[in-house]
């Protein structure tokens, strides 16, 4: 008697924005799925890995098809969350471990699901950890939406495998199929350096070794004297990316402790490494945080925050009320929030609703500078 299927309807984003189109799984997940069910069904225990599923659709569907002692990585800490908790819903909560990005992922894999990342220097720092340290027979099946896919993915994987073939197309979406790995390596942080900052960048960070648009129109316009920096109080540069804003701050107040915080692994270790370029790394504290739930109530005066506007490809602006409404939390009474957002998105009476009054500081043809007071 055939197995039941997988019960993808079951999948939820949580703590991740829903609604207005976004979904746990889609056509991607499921083609990869059905590429890989052969070489699926012939692995060990600890043979197969999973990396960058977004809430759980490949792990738990490779945990179905018979997978055992798959090894995670997601960048994103929600979509860890919302993996732990649609596994546990689905009775499966022991099918798997989620790992960090490094050698000890890839350690004799011999199958690898991949959700191919936007960005090519991502996709290279992923083929390259495969490529040296997974198992000389290994098997990626790396798949995505056609809409976000594009011939330069194909070239990255060619330089460090052999043997590549490409999926016939379905709803959308294709898997490319790498096989018989060369070279590859571990990644290195991309460094550059602009208005005095260093900066680096691992290849799943956003904006790379550079300042994005949005964040220059910010460093331009923050106050010169904010209130806080104490270890008590510190200066806090929330979703910080590479950690531009952390570094900047901490520079321009010599005496000032900072805290920054990102959900993103990679985004996480760029600005630890940011930090340590700039002769900081004493003043500025780095962790990996669904928004800010370590901090207590009511404890900081100053936040800096470009809230992101991407849910995996998807562009919504969904997200940002959250890490609002956080930073409202977290503010004490008379404390401040400075903001850059994407005009377009309209945020200031989403601000003025969860923190307080707010007012407009900057605006270019793309960006505009607010801050709120709590």
């Amino acid at each position: 008697m055939p197995a039941a299927p997988f019960p993808f309807g079951r999948l939820r984003r949580w703590p991740d924005a829903e609604g207005d189109g976004l979904v746990a799984v889609d056509a991607a997940d499921r083609l990869i799925l059905d590429e890989a069910a052969v070489a699926l069904a012939a692995t060990g225990p600890d043979e197969v890995v999973v990396i960058g599923d977004a809430y759980g659709a490949l792990t738990l569907g490779a945990s179905h098809a018979g997978a055992r002692g798959i090894r995670v990585h997601q960048d994103a800490l929600v979509g860890e969350q919302a993996l732990a908790r649609n596994a546990t819903e689905l009775g499966a909560a022991d099918a798997f471990r989620s790992m960090p990005l490094d050698a000890t992922l890839l350690t004799g894999a011999r199958v690898v699901l991949l959700r191919l990342p936007r960005s090519l220097d991502a996709l290279r720092d992923i083929a390259g950890l495969i490529a040296a340290h997974a198992h000389p027979e290994v098997v990626v099946f790396a798949g995505g939406r056609l809409k976000h896919m594009t011939l330069a993915m194909n070239d990255v994987l060619r330089e460090v495998f052999g043997r590549l073939d490409v999926t016939h197309a379905r709803q959308k979406s294709r898997v490319l199929v790498a096989r018989e790995p060369h070279g590859g390596g571990d990644p290195e942080p991309a460094a550059g350096r602009e208005d005095g900052l260093e900066l680096r960048a691992l290849g799943g960070a956003f904006a790379g070794a550079r300042l994005d648009i949005g964040t220059r129109l910010l460093l331009a316009h923050l106050p010169h004297a904010p209130s806080g920096g104490s270890a008590e109080d510190p200066f806090v540069d929330f979703a910080c990316g590479t950690g531009a804003v952390a570094a900047h701050l901490a520079l321009r107040h010599p005496s000032a402790h900072v805290y920054a915080s990102d959900q993103s692994a990679a985004a996480v270790a760029s600005a630890r490494a940011t930090a340590a370029a700039n002769g900081v790394a004493d003043r500025v504290e780095v962790v990996r945080d669904d928004a800010l739930s370590r901090l207590p109530d009511g404890t900081v005066s100053f936040i800096a925050l470009n809230p992101p506007f991407h849910s995996g490809a998807a562009v919504t602006d969904l997200l940002a009320p959250r890490l609002f409404a956080d930073a409202a939390r977290v503010l004490r009474p008379g404390g401040e929030l400075w903001c850059v957002w994407n005009s377009a998105l309209r945020y200031r009476p989403v601000l003025e609703r969860l923190v307080g009054p707010t007012r407009q500081v900057a605006r270019d043809r793309k960006f505009t500078v607010t801050v709120s007071t709590r």
